[in-house]
C-alpha cells in the first residue's frame, strides 16, 4: 500500500465533506500541519469542529480558517494569541469547549485506544465540570471525559519512513502523536521520508499502523512570540 502523496490536496482527496472533526497536532506554532491547513482552506469545507491545543496565530495554522469562517467550533486548551479567535469567542460566532490540556491530549488518546470515557479530577468544582457525570472514590471527586473520536487527524512530523512511522521533533510531540491516533483517517506532513528500515525502531514515536497517507514538504520556521531588548550603547 503506498502512503505517499505528491501533495497536500492530494492526500486529502475524498477525506474532506462539510461538518468533519478533526483532530489537528501543534503545540502553539510548533509541529503543526501548515501544508494541510491550507489544504483545507482552498477546499471550501465549512462547518468544522477542530480538536487542537490551540488555533494557530492571526494569519497562520489554523488561524486561517477562522479568517475564512469554516471552523464552527473549537476544543481548545489556549485560546490567547489569536485575537481573532477572541473576537470570535466573545461574540458568539464561534463555540469553544474548553479543555486543561492534559485532559485534551488523554481524551485523544484515549479515543485512539477505543476507550470510551475515563474519570479525572481535573475540572472538579470549575465550569469545565459542568454538565458532566461525577463519581467519588475515597471521598474524591471525579468527572467523566469523553474519549475524542475524530473523522480525520491531520499532523505534522519530523521523519517518516514509507510506511508511515513517525519522529517527532521536541515540542512537536506534545500533541501530534495522539492526535493522529485518534482520527479514523490520519494524514501526516513531514519534512524528510527516509528509506524503510533506516530509522531506529527505539525511536519511532508513532507507529505507522496510524498514519495512512503521507505527504513531504517545505515547512516555514515561525517565531511565536519575538521578545527582544534595546541594544546598549558600547
Amino acid at each position: 500500500m503506498n502512503k505517499i502523496y505528491p501533495s497536500a490536496e492530494a492526500a486529502l482527496d475524498g477525506l474532506l465533506r462539510d461538518d468533519l472533526l478533526i483532530a489537528a497536532g501543534g503545540f502553539g506554532l510548533c509541529g503543526i500541519p501548515e501544508l494541510l491547513i491550507d489544504a483545507i482552506v482552498a477546499s471550501g469545507v465549512k462547518n468544522l469542529t477542530i480538536a487542537s491545543n490551540n488555533c494557530g496565530v492571526d494569519g497562520f495554522g489554523l488561524g486561517k480558517l477562522l479568517d475564512t469562517r469554516q471552523i464552527k467550533k473549537m476544543m481548545s486548551s489556549y485560546v490567547g494569541e489569536n485575537d481573532e479567535f477572541m473576537r470570535q469567542y466573545l461574540s458568539g460566532e464561534l463555540e469553544i469547549e474548553f479543555n486543561p490540556q492534559g485532559t485534551l491530549a488523554e481524551r485523544m488518546r484515549a479515543g485512539g485506544c477505543g476507550i470510551p470515557g475515563f474519570y479525572t479530577k481535573t475540572g472538579v468544582g470549575t465550569v469545565i465540570a459542568e454538565g458532566k457525570e461525577v463519581k467519588s472514590w475515597n471521598g474524591q471527586d471525579y468527572i467523566l471525559e469523553e474519549g475524542i473520536f475524530a473523522d480525520l487527524s491531520i499532523v505534522k512530523a519530523w521523519k517518516a519512513d514509507d510506511t508511515g512511522n513517525l519522529i517527532f521533533r521536541k515540542t512537536a510531540r506534545n500533541f501530534n502523536p495522539p492526535a493522529a491516533m485518534c482520527g479514523k483517517v490520519c494524514v501526516a506532513e513531514v519534512e524528510e521520508i527516509v528509506p524503510r528500515g533506516s530509522l531506529d525502531p527505539d525511536l519511532i514515536h508513532l507507529p505507522g499502523i496510524y498514519v495512512h497517507r503521507l505527504i513531504q514538504g517545505a515547512h516555514e520556521k515561525r517565531i511565536e512570540q519575538r521578545t527582544t531588548r534595546k541594544r546598549e550603547d558600547a
